[in-house]
Formats: C-alpha cells, structure tokens, sequence
C-alpha cells in the first residue's frame, strides 16, 4: 500500500475504479462502475437523479464505504482496510451541493482552519495560502465576513477556496450547482473553468450540460448504478450512441417536449 500519494506518477491514472459495488441494504445503487481519471483531465459525470452519481463521487474518498471493487486515488488503494484515509484526504478536496461551510466563523477562518490542524501551518501562511485562494475565487474582499452574509454563490466559491487551500491533487464536485439560484450559477461555473485550464484534475458530478461540454474532457452517463455511455464530452453529449442517453439528455435539454411525450404538463 502506497502511503503518500502523488499526481499521477509516471502518467497513472490519478483515481482508478475497477468493479465498483456499492449496496443500502438490499438496494444495490452502484452495480461495477469501470472508470479511470487521468492527470489533468476533467470527467463529467451526468445522468438522472438515483442513478448513483453521488453514491459514486463519496466512493471515491470513502465517505461511502464500497461494497465490492477496488477504488484507487494517487496511487493508494482507499478499499484496503489499513488505508489511512485521512491521508489520502489532504490531497483531495471536495464541494457538496450544501456549502458546509462554518458558520460562526469568518470566510477566512473557514480557509484556514484544516491548513492550521491537519498540515500544520502556522497562522500566517495557512491566510496567506487562503488570501490567494479567495482572490482566485474573487472574494478576498470578505474575507471578515461571516457565511450568512453572503449569497449563495459566493459560499460556494468560499467552499471553493477552502478546498484549494488544501493544495489537493484532485477536486471532487457533487452538484456544486445545484443549490444555487439560476443566476449565481455561472460565477461558480466560471471558477471550475479557470481550475480546469490550470490543470486541475478533476470529477464532476454535474446537471450542467454546456459546462459538462465547455469543460469536460470526458462525459460519463450513468443510469441505474451503471455506466451507459462515455466519451469526449463532445461526442457523448451532442451525438449519443445509446439510446438512454439520448432520452436523459432530450428531457434536460427540452423538459417540455418530454412531458408531452408523457402525457403530462412540464413543471
């Protein structure tokens, strides 16, 4: 077991999925998910609600604990049972669809706090490193401020930044979006960009489709806890080859054509 990870030595893939299970009880919600991210590159992962998305991404730094499979990040085998998970976290940083930020505390405490306990900075650089991080986000000008006094786009551009200051090797995105008023949506979309043409590595769970196709090096469909369908962003999401993909993305993009096809009225 490898014990200090790091970017994708020697070009390996920087997570490694082989045969991914995961089960709720009898509820088998991932049903063995293949998948690799390569250095660098960013993978969109889409599909409908309950396909196992999420179940997927909390797999990855074993918020969920795999039933079966193998699950590999920067080298370490996070399904070994001596893993030191807490380890392999500092390289990875990862924003909910909730911005989980700490609310009693300033934008910057919340920047700073897992540098100062878990890396052991000192106080100035653990605000130093978060000040960089709040100004690439756009936001070192409230940086005394307290997370209800902000929208909540710019909470999660904070979640954003504490993340980053972690200095991770791979970013983990579940629906960063998705708790956002339509209109705050894009500063938070425009600061994955800026991340992905640096070159962070990086797995999105996203509803996001021009983002997914902007952005994404590689688009995943998954459906009822399997991959469908993946391929350059591209090719998957503007000419799909399986057929349930083409309907999941019919009903995102036209959601009143498929309530017609329903017999329904859309929302």
């Amino acid at each position: 077991m490898s014990t200090s990870p790091t970017a994708g030595q020697g070009g390996a893939p920087v997570v490694d999925i082989r045969g991914l299970h995961k089960s709720f009880g009898e509820r088998e919600v991932l049903r063995g998910i293949d998948l690799q991210v390569a250095p660098g590159e960013v993978v969109c992962i889409i599909g409908p609600s309950g396909s196992g998305k999420s179940t997927l991404l909390r797999c990855v730094n074993l918020l969920e604990q795999p039933t079966a499979g193998t699950v590999r990040v920067l080298g370490t085998d996070v399904t070994d049972p001596d893993v030191d998970i807490d380890h392999v976290r500092t390289h990875v940083g990862m924003v909910f669809q909730q911005f989980n930020l700490f609310t009693h505390r300033t934008v910057l405490d919340n920047c700073t706090l897992a540098q100062r306990n878990v890396l052991k900075r000192s106080k100035a650089e653990a605000e130093r490193v978060a000040m960089a991080n709040l100004t690439l986000v756009g936001l070192a000008d409230r940086a005394g401020a307290h997370p209800a006094q902000l929208s909540g786009g710019m909470q999660q551009r904070v979640a954003i930044a504490r993340a980053l200051s972690m200095d991770p090797h791979l970013m983990l995105f579940d629906e960063p979006t998705s708790a956002l008023d339509p209109e705050l949506v894009g500063d938070v979309l425009a600061v994955m960009r800026d991340l992905a043409e640096a070159g962070m590595t990086m797995l999105v769970v996203t509803h996001e489709m021009a983002f997914a196709r902007e952005v994404g090096d590689r688009v995943v469909f998954m459906d009822d806890g399997q991959v469908v369908e993946m391929g350059p962003a591209e090719q998957v999401i503007s000419s799909p080859r399986e057929e349930r993909t083409r309907t999941f993305l019919q009903r995102v993009v036209d959601p009143t054509h498929a309530a017609a096809a329903r017999g329904t009225t859309a929302d």
